[in-house]
């Protein structure tokens, strides 16, 4: 120990002794000369060096005051030193900051610059010296943060803007700074931060830390307790990832910008009072997640650019201030070599300046691996030590070649005395602080036990891909919390704990399995326990042995699967209910996207629609899969159709992509890509939510075919285009249905024979047509006569034709799926508008009289909430024959979505796939009940029609809105009064 101390006292203090050099001159090793230096509280080399470093510093620059930094580094090294200029910049623009505030007889004062310039404003800029771009990209935000700081009285309550790892929480703190700073708020004003996602699955646990409660406000709360607005009184509070904030939370928020008062939970009798600055931070699209009221009283709205859309030069000084943080956390010089430095700067970094800080951290923690090996007394990083995804940043040089070599001209070399004025902020990207001295200390240990570097290069090789591993999956986590938390709104928390245990024992066995399971398994096992509930009739698995003998373990693994479900749903689950899960497990078994080919799903709207629509499908899956294009009402069509054909070039990967779009010219795209790129493309229009849902679910599963899924979602929408259809057919022709194989004898007639069995009655006056693909020379000019001598009502068969209007419906939907059922709807539509040609107009009310039947009308009920209604409601009308049971299970889905509630009445409807005859079943309530976000419903009508029905619909409109009508609808004490007040209006 006294050794050590006489070496490093007869150092020269200009260029001291490394640990390697002092460990070679005592005849120890390195290990034992850092543990002993740290014993002493001695610094390193480098910070050895500082001090004399600092003060020739400032002898030159009195003398030389307007000298560069690069001839300040060679007059350093001239007088002995072996710095850097990197190292030279860093401490003197530090040593100006310090010089800032000069002491004059003891007390602080502005300097004569600060006096002529204004004083405070110069002082005031160090808070944000942390934040790059400060003076360039981020200028304009950054002046908006200090007027929302500097505003009298208190400053205005601000919300930042940006996507994942833009810097949102630094530029929080940077204000809470400069409010202090500036003078502005003392220096112990509070600084109370809050992340909404951290109790977002738990909404009353998330308010209860947010506003406090008191004593029996909830089971558990056995003491009043202070909340984090409460801790923020005469400060700031900051909460991130405001939009996670329930709207009950956002009322109260909005209340307290108002009004400068709140109730804690379970207060009621009198409101606090709290004066506090209030910051928020959303990497979504405010108007969709945000309430009006609460958007409204923030007045200043900050968005951050991503890192892609700042300049070259401030990526360049976030790399070397993350270089320098991990020198100074290592305490070595790193040098990052010329290439990885080009890789850094041109890669795509999509989780921005986070992930930015992630990668530099992951390429250092494995040169530090070598460094341990080779003994180095620099951390060198080398291409080879970024990630894939990094290097291919290399490949985009050409495009900024110019900007770059303008920016760096060799490696990069940042020495670990290079501090920093202000720490950045620890995000999920980081790595954790201790992760070098791990394995510096593991590799250590390894090498006193005598065991070979090679080996223990490969056990810490892979400890540190571990530790690589773990942070991906830290970044993915808040991913997969999202999908929980909306699944669980839909079909329960019990269900999602046990779908969640289920994928875990599944993982074990198949840990390939796919993320989006999650999400099919709890819609599924919601279906299966509303079946078990209402004693309905269960659905019989009828490849139940086959999938037992064909997939052995996948059926074994399937089996504890279902007991862990019966045990967590306290239910005995049917023995079928294995096979499906079966079917879930050998569909969803993760196969690499790159090599297999799945349909595209493109989703195309007027205005901002589409973006939304993808988000929810692709969130709600688990999934980035489904792409979106909105096109503004200004913007061009031709222009549209080129940023489309790039979306589809992307979507493309073999098997056609599905375009859904809403309306007008987007509905023609489809051609005209196919015809542009030769991509096979399908349209479905009127698209909506639960259709974005709908296809990409269909499009995952590994059997996906585009005419099938296409067929599947223009069927929900089938009433409404049969009417425009039918609305030109000429009721003098026959009806006609075309059958089509290769040779129109096989196939084509064989499914003929099917449609005629399934439906005798209703083909008497309907002609089946075969045609055969090799016989009939000209297929297309064969169905164009055909449509010319018929009203050709479809087309089903094993070859997709296309037919203007024509409904396509194809074999395998006929044989395996819902297609005989499709076909008799079509018919049973037509035949339901030759019976109004040349009829009288149908009174409407006589319309709704067939439609509300006595047994489908329920008065005054008792019900609690408004699941025991829609239960209620959905199961009479199943029982009367109206609807599927899957209708209800589509009632639920629709309502999670997007609720129809006015006048106190609710509208909820579910989709008219399953919908076997039209009807309106009703209830009125003893009580109002809670329907959606406060708002109170008396009166429920569960519409099961489709757009055969708008008649009838717009009467129903009529009377909700006749304020007279819909009064006494709500006062009817029986089923009669209330059928007549529907039917004529007359009552009592």
């Amino acid at each position: 120990m006294q050794q050590l101390q006489e070496i490093i006292n007869q150092e020269n203090k200009k260029n001291p002794l490394t640990d390697e050099e002092i460990a070679k001159r005592l005849g120890m090793g390195r290990s034992d000369v850092v543990k002993l230096r740290r014993s002493l509280g001695i610094g390193n080399s480098r910070q050895r060096m500082r001090e004399p470093l600092e003060k020739a510093i400032q002898e030159i620059m009195e003398v030389s005051p307007a000298l560069s930094e690069r001839a300040l580094t060679q007059k350093l090294n001239e007088a002995g030193f072996c710095v850097s200029r990197h190292a030279v910049s860093d401490v003197w623009q530090q040593i100006k900051a310090v010089e800032v505030m000069q002491p004059v007889n003891g007390e602080l004062v502005e300097s004569y610059e600060q006096q002529l310039s204004g004083g405070n404003i110069e002082k005031l800029q160090t808070a944000f010296d942390a934040l790059i771009g400060s003076q360039g990209s981020l200028r304009t935000q950054v002046e908006l943060a200090k007027a929302a700081v500097l505003y009298p009285p208190k400053g205005l309550h601000t919300l930042i803007v940006g996507a994942t790892g833009v810097g949102k929480s630094e530029l929080a703190y940077c204000m809470h700074r400069f409010a202090t700073e500036s003078g502005n708020k003392p220096e112990d004003m509070p600084f109370v931060v809050f992340n909404c996602a951290d109790y977002a699955e738990t909404p009353q646990l998330l308010m209860a830390q947010l506003f406090g409660y008191v004593k029996g406000a909830f089971t558990g709360a056995d003491a009043d307790k202070e909340g984090l607005v409460e801790k923020a009184h005469h400060g700031m509070l900051f909460l991130d990832e405001i939009h996670r904030l329930p709207p009950e939370g956002q009322e109260i928020l909005y209340y307290l910008i108002d009004k400068r008062k709140f109730r804690r939970l379970g207060e009621s009798d009198s409101f606090r009072e709290v004066s506090l600055m209030l910051i928020a931070a959303t990497t979504e699209n405010i108007e969709s997640f945000l309430l009006l009221p609460f958007r409204r009283r923030i007045p200043m709205v900050i968005e951050l650019p991503g890192l892609a859309q700042r300049p070259l030069e401030e990526r360049f000084r976030i790399i070397v201030s993350f270089v320098r943080e991990e020198a100074s956390r290592i305490q070595l010089t790193i040098r990052v070599a010329y290439n990885a430095v080009v890789a850094l700067l041109m890669y795509e970094c999509h989780g921005n300046i986070g992930q930015l800080r992630s990668d530099i951290q992951v390429a250092c923690a494995r040169s530090f691996l070598k460094h341990m090996v080779q003994k180095e007394d620099l951390l060198k990083v080398e291409i080879n030590d970024l990630a894939p995804q990094v290097v291919k940043g290399l490949l985009y040089l050409t495009e900024q070649r110019h900007v770059v070599e303008a920016i760096l001209q060799g490696d990069l070399e940042i020495s670990p005395m290079d501090q920093q004025r202000y720490s950045l902020q620890e995000t999920t990207y980081l790595l954790p602080g201790e992760v070098y001295q791990e394995i510096e200390d593991n590799y250590i240990k390894m090498e006193n036990q005598g065991i070979d570097i090679s080996i223990i290069n490969r056990v810490i090789s892979d400890e540190l891909e571990v530790k690589v591993r773990q942070l991906i999956r830290q970044a993915q986590k808040n991913k997969r919390n999202l999908i929980r938390q909306d699944l669980e709104k839909i079909v329960g928390e019990k269900i999602i704990n046990a779908v969640d245990r289920m994928i875990k024992l599944a993982k074990t066995r198949l840990p390939e399995i796919d993320d989006s399971l999650f999400y099919c398994l709890s819609t599924h096992l919601a279906a299966t326990c509303e079946r078990l509930r209402m004693n309905s009739k269960l659905i019989v698995n009828p490849q139940f042995q086959q999938l037992q003998n064909e997939y052995p373990a996948e059926f074994e693994l399937a089996k504890k699967m279902v007991q862990i479900a019966s045990y967590y749903l306290g239910d005995d689950l049917p023995e079928d209910e294995i096979g499906f899960i079966t079917m879930y497990l050998k569909a969803y078994a993760k196969k690499d996207p790159l090599n297999e080919a799945h349909v595209g799903v493109v989703v195309l709207s007027h205005g901002r629609v589409a973006e939304g629509m993808v988000q929810v499908a692709n969130r709600l899956l688990g999934v980035e899969y489904a792409k979106a294009l909105e096109m503004p009402l200004e913007e061009s069509s031709e222009t549209a159709l080129q940023r489309a054909l790039h979306i589809v070039r992307q979507a493309d990967s073999g098997k056609g992509v599905l375009m859904l779009a809403d309306m007008g010219s987007l509905v023609g795209f489809g051609k005209l890509i196919t015809d542009s790129l030769g991509v096979v493309t399908r349209t479905v229009t009127r698209v909506n939510t639960p259709m974005v849902i709908e296809a990409v679910r269909k499009a995952l599963l590994p059997d996906a075919d585009i005419d099938e899924i296409a067929s599947s979602l223009t069927w929900d929408n089938l009433s409404y285009e049969l009417e425009e259809y039918h609305g030109t057919l000429k009721s003098k022709l026959p009806d006609a249905i075309v059958s089509i194989c290769l040779t129109g004898q096989g196939t084509a007639e064989w499914v003929a024979r099917m449609i005629g069995d399934y439906m005798p009655e209703n083909l008497r006056q309907v002609k089946l047509i075969t045609l055969g693909a090799l016989v009939d020379e000209d297929m297309q000019s064969r169905l164009m006569q055909i449509s010319q001598d018929y009203n050709l009502l479809a087309v089903v068969g094993t070859i997709r034709t296309i037919v203007p209007g024509i409904p396509f419906i194809t074999a395998k939907e006929i044989v395996k799926g819902n297609g005989l059922e499709k076909l008799k709807k079509i018919v049973q539509l037509r035949r339901g508008f030759s019976d109004k040609v040349g009829n009288e107009p149908v009174n409407t009310g006589s319309l709704l009289n067939g439609l509300i039947h006595p047994d489908l009308v329920l008065i005054k009920q008792p019900c609690r909430n408004k699941k025991e209604v829609l239960n209620i409601l959905g199961q009479r009308l199943i029982r009367q024959g109206y609807v599927r049971e899957q209708y209800i299970v589509s009632i639920h889905e629709r309502e999670a979505l997007s609720q129809t509630v006015f006048q106190e009445v609710a509208l909820p409807h579910g989709s008219p796939e399953y919908i076997i005859k039209p009807a309106i079943a009703v209830m009125t309530l003893r009580q109002p009940i809670e329907w959606v976000d406060g708002h109170q419903v008396e009166l429920v009508f569960m519409l099961a029609l489709n757009s055969y029905q708008k008649d009838a619909f717009r009467k129903l409109y009529a009377l909700l809105n006749d304020g007279r009508q819909l009064l006494k609808m709500k006062q009817s004490e029986n089923i009669e009064q209330f059928i007549r007040v529907v039917t004529d209006g007359d009552m009592f």
